[in-house]
């Protein structure tokens, strides 16, 4: 029984659950950042820190998401080898959710790049590191860079949005073990510890 455990907690469905709540850290980072720095005056001081900063998070977010498909390539080699999936209209809706979030999480960095690329030469840097430009400079398509953007990253929130409700059990599941946690936590600095 302890192989089975420890097995388990090794596993790729484990692995892939850790980045996905990386991913979902660095989401809200980069929705939060985006939308306070989109507001932000030109004259004001931090405003080019706060976009290296958020480009930086695309970067890893990228990063992330290259891993993140890996480990589901991996655990769904070992679901459907072992047993081919149930095909129900309950199934296809979370198929087609799940494919167009991962369809936005490469889009919405992927217009980022564009925007970002298409405004100056060498624009995106990852934590100081200049990366090299995917798209080249062209003041015509910087335009469509910023609407991809903003739309893409709204389209995301959305779908993110329908996914939290879609796993609404495990949410509130989620919250209880993290309410736990903090009191825990808070009990023993009570108790002195």
């Amino acid at each position: 029984m302890a192989i089975a455990t420890k097995s388990r907690l090794n596993s790729a469905f484990k692995q892939l659950m850790s980045v996905h709540w990386w991913m979902a850290i660095a989401d809200v980072v980069l929705f939060a950042t985006g939308t306070f720095m989109s507001q932000l005056e030109r004259g004001v001081s931090f405003r080019h820190s706060f976009y290296d900063f958020h480009k930086s998070m695309g970067v890893l977010s990228m990063a992330l998401l290259t891993w993140r498909i890996l480990l589901l390539l991996r655990v769904w080699w070992k679901k459907y080898t072992q047993r081919f999936p149930k095909f129900s209209w309950l199934w296809l809706k979370t198929l087609a959710l799940h494919i167009s979030l991962y369809v936005f999480m490469w889009a919405v960095p992927v217009s980022g790049f564009l925007l970002s690329n298409s405004f100056r030469a060498n624009n995106v840097k990852f934590f100081g590191f200049v990366l090299p430009d995917i798209f080249p400079q062209d003041s015509a398509m910087e335009n469509l860079g910023r609407n991809l953007h903003f739309w893409l990253s709204y389209s995301l929130l959305a779908f993110t949005l329908l996914h939290t409700i879609e796993q609404r059990k495990v949410v509130r599941a989620n919250w209880r073990r993290f309410r736990q946690f903090l009191q825990s936590k808070l009990d023993r600095v009570r108790s002195g510890f």
